[in-house]
């Protein structure tokens, strides 16, 4: 059995996860992806209103055209720029075109959170056109103008998008994972825009062949450097009281802060730690129920910081915040990693500075790298 089999959806042949039902082959490696697919009707052209909150940087309007006339000319583009660099906003143009050609058009995300708030994002852009989000647990409507969708989702949509936006491709749990990668492949009919700030050497290469480019932006749209981290060698133990006290002394000053760590159970354990150290947090994680309504009240500034694992690694924008990795020589924690979470900070144009700080037993190559790619961007300004 499964000598020959190749499955149609993610192309797996590795007969370990192959099986038979009712004398049918079927494919363990996807079997989870079930539910309705969406229907590739021919759209008419139309008239499309786009909405930005500030105008584009001179830089960023030059990618935006080019991005355009790639599109326009057949060729799939990169875009690799630093976190905090507009990147979203550099693709509303040719989102807006391929819409306006009756086009069918996608933005897919890893994650569940981020893909929630750029909804509303593309609802203020977009506003004359019907934009719609298909997440788990959030599929009753599969089709509209545009479709923002969590990357599993793509198995809805076989063949369908004439345009396909792929942000934070480096990201779990889309990164080298074979089924979600076989199904962004599979639900393309016609070309894609991928944007990330740490784009693997497989995608830059991928980029570089004939029919594709690559697209470099090293600045932040608000023109100010990005925070580069300060590496602190510090046993695990002191890590606790060290962070306590930094919070403290951020509360003073008004500043939220996010405190990484590696794993779930530690989100936990240190929030218990610092709870009576440091009054006015939460921790939050993939397992945490309630992160929505947690997330909220640290927006609206009820809650002074946040324990978190990579869950708020990307996607999040707040004013001031100031970031701390506690165990940042952890595996989990390499130089993508680092440079996103770094990213954090100094996103808002009126509050471009920010602390950042790796705390490590060990100097590690990804905490190295991190901090020389950020230096290395900041020399563009």
């Amino acid at each position: 059995m499964g000598d020959s089999f190749v499955c149609p959806r993610c192309g797996n042949s590795d007969p370990r996860y192959l099986g038979t039902k009712n004398g049918k082959i079927y494919c363990r490696r996807c079997i989870v992806f079930q539910g309705e697919e969406a229907e590739p009707i021919p759209k008419p052209p139309q008239t499309v209103g786009l909405s930005l909150a500030y105008s584009l940087s001179k830089e960023q309007k030059a990618l935006s055209d080019r991005i355009v006339e790639n599109f326009q000319n057949g060729k799939d583009t990169l875009v690799y720029a630093v976190c905090g660099s507009g990147k979203t906003e550099i693709s509303y143009a040719v989102m807006a075109y391929a819409m306006s050609k009756g086009m069918r058009v996608g933005f897919a995300l890893p994650r569940r959170d981020v893909v929630i708030e750029l909804y509303h994002r593309l609802v203020s852009a977009f506003p004359s056109q019907r934009i719609v989000a298909v997440y788990g647990g959030h599929s009753d409507v599969i089709e509209g103008d545009c479709l923002i969708l969590t990357t599993h989702q793509l198995y809805r949509y076989p063949s369908y998008f004439d345009l396909l936006v792929m942000d934070e491709i480096d990201a779990f749990p889309f990164k080298g994972n074979d089924v979600l990668i076989a199904l962004y492949r599979k639900s393309l009919k016609g070309h894609c825009l991928m944007m990330s700030a740490t784009p693997s050497k497989a995608i830059v290469s991928e980029f570089r062949k004939p029919g594709k480019e690559m697209l470099t932006l090293h600045t932040r749209f608000h023109k100010h450097p990005i925070p580069v981290p300060r590496a602190m060698e510090m046993f695990s133990i002191f890590q606790i009281p060290f962070v306590a006290k930094k919070l403290r002394e951020y509360k003073k000053e008004g500043r939220p802060c996010f405190v990484f760590v590696p794993s779930v159970d530690l989100s936990k354990s240190v929030f218990e730690a610092l709870r009576y150290l440091a009054p006015g947090g939460d921790y939050v994680s993939s397992k945490r129920e309630e992160r929505a309504e947690i997330i909220r009240r640290f927006k609206e500034g009820r809650l002074r910081y946040l324990i978190t694992t990579a869950v708020l690694e990307r996607g999040i924008t707040v004013k001031g915040l100031q970031v701390i990795v506690m165990r940042a020589d952890s595996a989990i924690y390499d130089a993508a990693a680092l440079i996103q979470i770094a990213g954090r900070a100094g996103r808002k144009a009126d509050a471009p500075d920010g602390e950042v700080l790796f705390l490590h037993e060990r100097m590690t190559p990804g905490i190295r790298k991190a901090i020389d790619e950020i230096q290395y961007c900041n020399t563009f300004l």
